[in-house]
């Protein structure tokens, strides 16, 4: 026969309640907001995948048959195709301007913190007047960087009115808002401890070796964080393809949310739009989940060292 604890649990006193209730009343902010904006999106979206909607008609039942349409659609592979392009070009190079700019922004000079404003302005101004800005930058005739290329004796191509040059033209707007990255890696430099960089002095290392073998290990965590953030924004941006492109020319800029959109909202076909969004949600799970898996570069110091 087991014998009963002879430790009670002690009753909550009345300042452990207040502080539990002022916790929770702490989460409930964001607490609304995933439910609102996350969950039940999600089950909507969950829902509705499985039948057929236009707003303007009551809701029908599709079974599969949304699902079965995926493999008829044609656009889905190029829309793919573009979406990984885009990732793919822009992920790596934000990611090297950012932390180069970080550090050159890590150094003790006079006047430092206007640069570091400056390079971050453009992180957090709104994307639409952005991408509007870049429109007119790259405008093939009176744009500045077709302008000053004449200056040199060189043609600019007509960037986002041609197919080949649409998706170069957006990529170069992404690498210019890199000042969300430069603040990260910035806050991840000045978080190295200085004397490992004097032992590594000591040792006869070089500045590469110092950054190679002291900076890179130490930061890599910010990296890691930050690629697997940009690469989940980067398959799911819209704004800049809707506002500077729209897809053109010649759907050489059509990204498979844009593609998501058109069919949700051109063609209001719902239900297959919702369909249409579990691929971009399996796509980025899976390589959420391979990144993970292959983080053995990242260095996670050891607590207490």
């Amino acid at each position: 026969m087991k014998k009963k604890s002879s430790i009670s649990k002690k009753p909550m006193s009345p300042l452990a309640k207040k502080e539990a209730i002022q916790g929770y009343i702490g989460l409930l902010p964001w607490l609304i907001g995933f439910l609102c904006f996350t969950a039940v999106p999600l089950i909507a979206a969950f829902c509705l995948s499985f039948t057929y909607w236009d707003i303007l008609t009551p809701i029908r039942w599709a079974g599969l048959n949304n699902f079965k349409e995926i493999f008829q659609d044609g656009k889905i592979l190029s829309s793919l195709w573009n979406t990984f392009r885009y990732t793919a070009i822009a992920v790596p190079l934000t990611t090297a301007l950012g932390l180069l700019i970080a550090l050159m922004m890590n150094q003790k000079a006079r006047g430092i913190l206007i640069f570091r404003v400056i390079y971050y302005l453009p992180a957090v101004l709104p994307a639409t007047a952005v991408a509007l800005l870049w429109i007119w930058i790259l405008n093939p005739e009176f744009g500045i960087i077709n302008t000053f290329l004449s200056y040199i004796g060189i043609t600019g191509p007509a960037w986002l009115n041609d197919p080949h040059w649409a998706m170069s033209g957006v990529i170069m707007r992404a690498c210019w808002g890199v000042g969300g990255g430069m603040i990260l890696f910035l806050a991840a430099l000045q978080n190295v401890p200085q004397s490992y960089y004097d032992a590594a002095k000591i040792d006869g290392g070089s500045a590469w070796q110092c950054f190679k073998k002291v900076t890179l290990p130490m930061i890599s965590p910010t990296i890691f964080y930050f690629v697997i953030t940009g690469t989940i924004a980067s398959l799911q941006e819209f704004t800049l393809f809707k506002v500077m492109t729209d897809g053109g020319p010649v759907e050489s800029t059509t990204t498979f949310v844009l593609y998501l959109y058109n069919v949700a909202f051109g063609r209001y076909n719902i239900g297959y739009a919702s369909a249409l969004s579990w691929i971009i949600f399996f796509i980025s799970l899976v390589l959420t989940w391979i990144m993970f898996k292959s983080s053995t570069w990242v260095y996670y110091e050891e607590e207490g060292k």
